[in-house]
């Protein structure tokens, strides 16, 4: 590799991290991944607490994938986590690894080694590489990078190291921030985001409340930038994947 193209890679890569800083909710670093996967020639991501060696299902312990659904469904149904020898690793390492489908499959338990196997094929999702990481207060995680293209390179897997330690730090401030927003809301104001939800109006919430117009307009506009958003539509969309909201 001549010295423009290893410029070109850092400076790639410093980008990156650049843009990581300015996110502020979980959509955003959703797209951020899914960016960043098609642009190392993966398929899927997954970013993902650390499961427990008690867990049975990788659904709750993903935190924002494009896995296809089906797979995850399918997964979880054998189920193939409480088995997986990726998960071991994990578990056992903060070392990041690469693996191929045929060679990781051999350490399985033989009754889940075809079922394994088959699904991984038929989503073409058969190498890749998990990259163990960690955020400020200890809490543990992995992030994973899927598909059917070649192995990651030693420069591609030291390049993905780096950019998974920013992308789980960044997430785990994201939802700290989450956390401390939804302590911030009042009653009143997320009684004014459920109905505007339901589509209700300003004056149809404050003939339900038997509030003033003015007094739901302030509650909803309180709420707004408690949310760190720019208008209502904002509001509602991020309450509801905050889960303050039904």
């Amino acid at each position: 590799m001549t010295t423009l193209e290893s410029v070109a890679r850092a400076e790639r890569v410093a980008g990156f991290v650049s843009e990581l800083t300015g996110f502020k909710a979980q959509f955003d670093l959703f797209r951020f991944m899914r960016r960043l996967t098609e642009s190392y020639g993966a398929r899927a991501f997954m970013v993902m607490n650390m499961p427990a060696a008690t867990s049975l299902d990788i659904a709750n312990n993903s935190i924002i994938t494009n896995w296809p659904a089906d797979l995850i469904s399918e997964y979880d149904q054998v189920p193939l986590l409480a088995t997986s020898p990726i998960m071991r690793r994990l578990r056992s390492s903060s070392a990041p690894f690469s693996f191929d489908i045929d060679s990781i499959v051999r350490e399985r338990d033989a009754r889940t080694t075809g079922v394994a196997k088959s699904l991984f094929e038929r989503f073409r999702m058969i190498r890749g590489a998990y990259f163990p990481v960690h955020d400020a207060n200890g809490a543990r995680g992995a992030i994973s990078f899927l598909g059917d293209r070649a192995p990651f390179s030693f420069l591609e897997m030291m390049e993905l190291t780096y950019l998974s330690v920013h992308v789980f730090n960044r997430l785990a401030e994201i939802r700290d921030l989450d956390n401390r927003t939804t302590g911030t809301l009042t009653d009143r104001e997320i009684d004014c985001l459920n109905w505007t939800a339901a589509g209700k109006t300003s004056v149809e919430i404050a003939e339900i409340l038997n509030l003033s117009e003015h007094t739901i307009n302030h509650y909803l506009n309180r709420a707004t930038k408690k949310l760190d958003t720019v208008n209502r539509t904002q509001a509602v969309a991020r309450a509801l994947r905050l889960g303050l909201i039904k």
